[in-house]
Order: structure tokens, then C-alpha cells, then sequence
């Protein structure tokens, strides 16, 4: 066995800073499914906020739809916290919750 360069990150080193990028994409935003919304406004109010594709927002609009709640967006808990408020201000439900494998 060779001895360990000093430069050199230990296999150990090199998984930990993996785990520490994905701590930062722990929270995910939810958007829940209500009687009151369109589909028309959930979808415009995912371009506006979350910066969807129109593509993007009806498939989540569907998955919002069909299963309850979806996750539209994963990151950082400040950025998702911000726009769960625009959303909420428009009178769709949602939340930022933790990541289950964080």
C-alpha cells in the first residue's frame, strides 16, 4: 500500500463534500391541490414564480392535480420560502418542507 499524498483527499473527504452539496437542495416546494384554482392560473402562476417552462407547469399542474400535492421545486429553503409566499399570496396552497433524505 502506498502511503497517502498529502494533497490527495481521502476517499472519506471527497464523499463528505457530496453530502454537503446536497444539503443544499434539502427543501422542496410544495403546491397542493384545491377545488377553487384553474388549472389556467396554477400554471401561469408557475412561469411567473418558479420560472417554469409552460411544459413544465402543466405536467406539475397534472401531478398537483392527480396525486394531491407535488414538489415543483427543489433548493435552498430561503429561495423555495419566498416563492411558497407569492404563490400563497395568489391564493394556491403551499408549503417548503424538508427533503426525507436530508
Amino acid at each position: 500500500m502506498k502511503p497517502a499524498v498529502m494533497n490527495e483527499a481521502a476517499p472519506w473527504e471527497l464523499e463528505e463534500t457530496a453530502i454537503l452539496t446536497d444539503i443544499n437542495q434539502a427543501y422542496s416546494l410544495i403546491v397542493w391541490n384545491d377545488e377553487v384554482n384553474t388549472f389556467e392560473w396554477v400554471i401561469q402562476t408557475l412561469i411567473e414564480v418558479c420560472d417554469h417552462t409552460e411544459q413544465q407547469a402543466e405536467q406539475c399542474a397534472l401531478f398537483i392535480h392527480y396525486k394531491g400535492k407535488y414538489a415543483v421545486k427543489q433548493g435552498e429553503y430561503e429561495a423555495l420560502k419566498q416563492m411558497c409566499n407569492a404563490i400563497t399570496d395568489r391564493g394556491i396552497g403551499a408549503t417548503v418542507e424538508m427533503n426525507a433524505y436530508s
